[in-house]
């Protein structure tokens, strides 16, 4: 009777395979758990990855940055081969950097180097009539700067003053000062981004597909197949140099009578002193020289001889110089903005100071260029060095992952050379080849 009843309230047994089963969940959950940890892993492997190629090309910006210094203290001890070699696809550690500039040549293919700020239109000095020669410059916009930038409330006409900028939405008065950067323009009447920037919205000199597809996407281009670049590339705020010679030695002015021993000196060590004292003598008494030009064809001198001292004279009392044109450099459309040249003019310039024997130390060297009166128009207004650079660096880390660009103006009218403007671009994407980056992510590197 136990026997039966012990029998009838026995434990029950499993159902067969049901421990199979409770086995293989089991393994699922675990697996699963180890394929979750196994991503998270993979994620975070891949963002240390990231995180490291960012800090790298950062290290590698900063490297660009004091190249670029280094090439600029030491840029009459460089060769030409040289210095290209330190502006495309330059080498630090795993990485690279470029520094770009605009090409205002051939809109098809991008160019390397630093970029003359004294090559352009200093936005803060240029006349009325300068400015009105700027491609693609308004009226409007010309009269507008000129009043943004003195210091009187006197109406340009065509301009702006604070009676106009305090009815904007967001009210604000006229300056009155100088430009401090030339992005400040688009504050000015008349300015807009497609005035300014033009079609070129990430800034790499080269048309791009996006700004060649009409209205597909910004920017809304003619797509004509021809890059607008707008003024940016031919406006500067930052262009100034000291009133001395190549030595470093301020200069004689020519209409200062108590410079004359200083003159004579000069003339003296330049040629000889016979020479010298004939020179002297062909001054008027109260010399009222507009430029060195108008000295050079009052006194009816050589040009040879005028391109030995002509760096040592000036006519200006200033002792910086403020928005010179450097002309060995300039650009066609930037040359057309002096006074009276046309043209051929600006052809003719270009030309010239391509040749292997023209000297470029001085301006004397435009006399053989131009006639009389064209030369005499843009003698106050051109120059022959640049001590500002606009440098465009583009760094980038060994694996591809990460790049930097930064927009940066470096001053070296004192030593050491200063940083004067220094901004991220990096928000407007990869500005060249994209193959360089599928070349480095292949874990190739570049020729």
């Amino acid at each position: 009777m136990i026997a039966t009843i012990n029998r009838a309230y026995a434990a029950p047994h499993p159902p067969a395979g049901t421990i199979l089963i409770v086995t293989i969940w089991i393994i699922l959950i675990i697996s699963s758990m180890v394929l979750v940890f196994a991503r998270t892993m993979r994620v975070s492997a891949y963002a240390a990855a990231n995180m490291v190629a960012t800090h790298q090309a950062d290290m590698i910006a900063d490297g660009a940055l004091q190249s670029v210094l280094a090439q600029i203290a030491l840029q009459e001890e460089l060769t030409d081969k040289e210095k290209n070699a330190l502006t495309e696809a330059v080498p630090v550690g795993e990485g690279y950097f470029w520094l770009l500039r605009s090409n205002l040549e051939d809109d098809k293919q991008h160019t390397f180097g630093l970029v003359h700020e004294a090559s352009k239109i200093n936005l803060n000095s240029a006349s009325l009539e300068m400015l009105q020669k700027l491609p693609g410059m308004s009226a409007e916009l010309a009269a507008s700067i000129i009043d943004w930038r003195d210091e009187d409330s006197d109406l340009t006409e065509g301009g702006a003053e604070s009676e106009y900028y305090l009815l904007q939405s967001n009210a604000y008065e006229c300056k009155n000062a100088p430009l401090e950067t030339v992005e400040e323009i688009l504050l000015l009447r008349g300015a807009t981004q497609e005035v300014l920037f033009g079609e070129d919205t990430n800034f790499n000199g080269v048309l791009d597909d996006h700004e060649n597809d009409g209205e597909k996407s910004a920017p809304d281009d003619n797509r004509n197949g021809t890059l607008d670049s707008g003024l940016y590339d031919y406006v500067t705020v930052y262009s100034v140099e000291k009133n001395v010679d190549q030595e470093g030695n301020s200069r004689i002015n020519i209409n200062d009578a108590q410079s004359r021993p200083a003159l004579q000196q000069a003339l003296q060590e330049a040629l000889d002193e016979d020479r010298a004292l004939e020179i002297m003598t062909l001054l008027p008494n109260n010399p009222s020289f507009d430029n060195i030009f108008e000295f050079y064809y009052q006194i009816g001198i050589e040009a040879s001889e005028f391109g030995q001292f002509a760096d040592r004279i000036t006519t200006s009392q200033e002792e910086s110089l403020i928005g010179l044109v450097n002309v060995n450099s300039a650009p066609k459309p930037v040359l057309l903005c002096l006074p009276s040249l046309e043209d051929s003019d600006a052809d003719k310039l270009i030309n010239e100071r391509g040749r292997a024997s023209t000297d470029l130390q001085s301006i004397a060297w435009v006399l053989e260029v131009l006639d009389q009166d064209k030369a005499m128009a843009i003698g106050r207004f051109i120059t022959t060095r640049s001590y500002q650079y606009r440098a465009d660096i583009v760094s980038v880390s060994g694996n591809g992952r990460s790049f930097r660009r930064h927009a940066s103006i470096l001053d070296a009218m004192e030593s050491p050379t200063r940083v004067r403007f220094w901004k991220s671009l990096t928000h407007l994407g990869w500005p060249l080849d994209r193959d360089i980056l599928a070349t480095l992510r292949a874990g190739e590197e570049l020729e």
